[in-house]
């Protein structure tokens, strides 16, 4: 058996164990998002060309990201199980229809299965072609620089086919615009 003080020991270390458990989870739960979530970032790819990339459509047939050449193109990542990409999809949606005539294109690239694609863009199209992404090493998204892999992702291409920026996160309503209007120039 263990006497008083003992006891008073044992007690104290479970109970410091028992709270530092609940600060460690706590924290891993309640930790404020990266920076990067909330604001343009900076990648090797920015400056360069488009990388030669061939993608699936929801019926199988590819499609060159070149075939975009000579439009601004903003390519946005996501996942049907990403809440913060299912939340920025209808002004994603709206801006493909506002910026359309003005020879503007918003192509998404789903890093997902396309079973769930399709299962989620049946309840909720878009106007906006919409791709699957290779999730093998390299992934299609780290290969356009989202060297985090955080979804949503978002890559804005220029007329001549060079990567101008780079998002991580929900694009704000005034960045999504900025960088679709053509005459902006670069963000």
């Amino acid at each position: 058996m263990l006497d008083r003080s003992s006891g008073l020991i044992l007690s104290l270390a479970v109970l410091a164990a028992v709270l530092g458990g609940g600060l460690a989870q706590y924290r891993r739960h309640h930790a404020p998002p990266p920076a990067a979530l909330a604001a343009p970032v900076q990648t090797a790819m920015v400056g360069k060309p488009l990388p030669a990339l061939e993608l699936a459509d929801l019926d199988g047939r590819m499609h060159a990201l070149d075939a975009y050449r000579s439009r601004r193109l903003l390519i946005n990542f996501w996942a049907s199980w990403c809440g913060p990409c299912l939340q920025e999809m209808p002004a994603l949606d709206d801006a493909q229809r506002k910026f359309a005539d003005q020879g503007v294109i918003v192509l998404g690239i789903a890093m997902d299965r396309a079973d769930h694609v399709r299962a989620f863009l049946a309840d909720k199209p878009v106007s906006y072609p919409i791709l699957l992404g290779r999730l093998d090493p390299p992934s299609t998204s780290l290969q356009l620089g989202d060297e985090a892999e955080i979804l949503p992702f978002s890559v804005l291409i220029d007329a001549d086919g060079r990567i101008i920026a780079t998002h991580a996160g929900v694009l704000s309503a005034d960045l999504l615009a900025q960088w679709l209007t053509p005459d902006q120039g670069t963000p």
